[in-house]
């Protein structure tokens, strides 16, 4: 009773422990969806979602917006860089005028002035025309005063915006400007880029960013609030003020038309008539190139390009809707704890790696799906809860083995009587299965004729009708405390008082062998309703002295029990044939046994041996 009640204990110690391991992996996927920390301060996160922002890029033709691209080519024809201002100026009258788009955003700043007809065209162009001029921020607390500062709205304490600490701005001959745009950016630790301040606080002001300024000024009809139309919201700006730069298309989506056939007036007019168009260059001599997730070297233009395709598809409709993906994480992770506080205390160490590993498959491509639609859910939340259970489960699990390994002796209570499993477990004994000389009852049975019942059946059926036999043969044995030594494919062979020495080791083995009687009973009933012809089991019992102990070899270990009475129970098993009695007792475990009754069935030389031995059994009446 103790050792049910501390074992009882042990397990509820036990399981309390794996739900705690539980916990502290749920607990992860929570720090990791909710602690506030930097955009950048996620690299495995930000691996993970590079990959996905790959797989999802779509080469569908955005046909909103166009990039003008002041590349190599453009620069060769119409000369190196910097071009005069009035040759910008010609570029965006062309665009405006001729071509007739719907507004032109610059990603280009002119902090110092040059040719006067050309700056006065392109203030007049700025201050009049569609155009988006540019402003760079700076946030990396440098105390930059460069040009002339255009633009703004008072900051309120629901302005989420990027804090900047210096600027680089027009010079004062453009600060007439009536739409001007931040193309300053913080790239991530790795160097890429992928977050941009939709807003930029600066001294009491908020600033927008170039896409939400070409937007306000030329994607959102008059009169109606711009912010609203966008559906930009808290909830897409970490508290940094940064927004995820939403890469949906690839390079290859967006129509490039280079600069020079602007100015040459051989660019396809369908390309330009009603477009937004983003002015840019993919030089490398003006240094305008950032690592993206796209691609480790891209044309800075097209970042501003990507988050304008966002901006417009929001305001169509047709951005994918807004999931809650921390809460899928936490409800992921919560299952899979749910799920590993089952196996790990059950299965073996390998198929619990199997579940682990199949769970993060499992995440990666759940996490895959919902990447579109949370821009700022930890996908590495649950993989790090899945490394934790790793980590620390299977060691905790391999700890609970070593204490269960007293427990699982318990399962050899299946072959040898629990006497057997306790006697091993004593810690006073050096060597419990030492070979030692004791008085022990061995009772060995068969079936009878097994060969006929098996010979026409089926292999299935044969093997379940031993099995079956077997069964009716080990219950009793083991619950009569006996020790059971070996199956002999038919039948067994059982012993009472080894290891541990029983004074009524005789009563325990008849015990044993009426109740197997009884068993066969209820078994052969049923065989005959089934349209079967029963079976009967030859017993054998004598008691004497016999060597019992652990007689294997380096090979395979055995306890069992030799001597002569051992051998005189397999003859008495044998002779049973020739008797109606289904058990047959020796002359030592008559004289033993002190509650039973025996029937004299007179002598017999018995196989191997010179003088006749008294055979008995039992007396019916009982």
């Amino acid at each position: 009773m103790m050792r049910s009640l501390r074992s009882r204990l042990m397990s509820i110690s036990s399981a309390a422990v794996w739900w705690l391991i539980g916990i502290c992996a749920v607990c992860i996927t929570v720090a990791a969806e909710w602690a506030t920390l930097p955009v950048s301060a996620y690299p495995g996160d930000e691996w993970l979602r590079d990959r996905y922002v790959v797989a999802h890029a779509s080469d569908t033709p955005e046909t909103r917006i166009t990039m003008v691209d002041i590349d190599e080519t453009s620069l060769a024809a119409i000369g190196p860089w910097p071009w005069p201002r009035a040759r910008i100026a010609d570029l965006i009258e062309h665009l405006v005028g001729t071509y007739g788009v719907r507004g032109v955003a610059l990603d280009l700043f002119f902090s110092e002035p040059a040719d006067a007809e050309g700056d006065m065209r392109l203030a007049m162009l700025a201050q009049h025309g569609p155009v988006v001029m540019a402003q760079v921020f700076d946030y990396d607390h440098a105390p930059l005063r460069i040009g002339k500062l255009i633009g703004g709205v008072a900051a309120t304490q629901f302005s989420p915006a990027a804090k900047a600490s210096g600027y680089i701005g027009n010079h004062a001959g453009l600060s007439g400007a009536t739409s001007v745009g931040n193309i300053g950016f913080i790239p991530d630790a790795d160097g890429v880029l992928r977050h941009l301040p939709p807003q930029t606080l600066f001294e009491g002001r908020v600033y927008p960013t170039l896409s939400r300024a070409l937007f306000d000024c030329c994607a959102v009809a008059k009169g109606s609030s711009a912010l609203s139309q966008a559906g930009l919201s808290g909830a897409k700006i970490k508290k940094a003020g940064f927004i995820r730069v939403p890469y949906r298309h690839s390079l290859s989506a967006f129509t490039i038309i280079k600069a020079s056939d602007i100015l040459n007036l051989t660019a396809p007019s369908e390309f330009l008539k009603g477009k937004l168009v983003i002015l840019g260059s993919s030089s490398l001599n003006l240094s305008d190139r950032v690592s993206t997730p796209l691609s480790p070297s891209t044309s800075g233009f097209l970042v501003h390009t990507s988050a304008l395709s966002d901006l417009l598809d929001i305001q169509e409709g047709t951005a994918p809707h807004a999931w809650q993906g921390r809460w899928l994480a936490l409800m992921f992770s919560i299952a899979v704890a749910m799920v590993a506080m089952y196996t790990f205390p059950r299965l073996s160490a390998l198929s619990n790696i199997a579940i682990l590993a199949g769970a993060s498959v499992i995440w990666v491509m759940c996490a895959y799906i919902i990447h579109p639609h949370d821009d700022f859910f930890a996908p590495t939340g649950p993989l790090l809860s899945n490394l934790f259970l790793l980590t620390i489960a299977v060691p905790y699990g391999w700890q609970v083995s070593q204490g269960k390994s007293q427990r699982l002796l318990g399962t050899l209570q299946q072959y040898v009587a629990k006497a057997v499993v306790d006697e091993l477990l004593r810690s006073d004994l050096k060597d419990p299965l030492a070979p030692r000389q004791l008085h022990v009852t061995t009772l060995i049975a068969d079936m009878e004729a097994y060969t006929s019942h098996v010979a026409s059946l089926p292999i299935q059926d044969a093997a379940r009708l031993t099995r079956d036999f077997l069964e009716c043969l080990t219950g009793p044995v083991l619950a009569m405390g006996g020790t059971l030594d070996k199956y002999t494919g038919d039948g067994l062979v059982a012993f009472w008082g080894a290891p541990l020495p029983v004074d009524n080791h005789a009563d325990l083995a008849l015990d044993a062998g009426i109740q197997i009687m009884l068993n066969l009973r209820s078994f052969n009933t049923a065989r005959k309703r089934a349209g079967l012809s029963p079976v009967r089991a030859r017993i054998g019992v004598e008691s004497g002295i016999a060597m019992a102990g652990d007689f294997g070899t380096s090979f395979r270990s055995i306890y069992t029990a030799v001597g002569d009475s051992v051998n005189v129970a397999s003859r008495l098993e044998d002779v049973a044939r020739d008797f109606p009695y289904d058990i047959i007792i020796g002359q030592g475990t008559v004289t033993c046994a002190t509650r039973h009754q025996f029937k004299f069935l007179g002598e017999r030389i018995l196989k191997g041996r010179e003088h006749p031995s008294k055979l008995f059994t039992l007396e019916l009446n009982q």
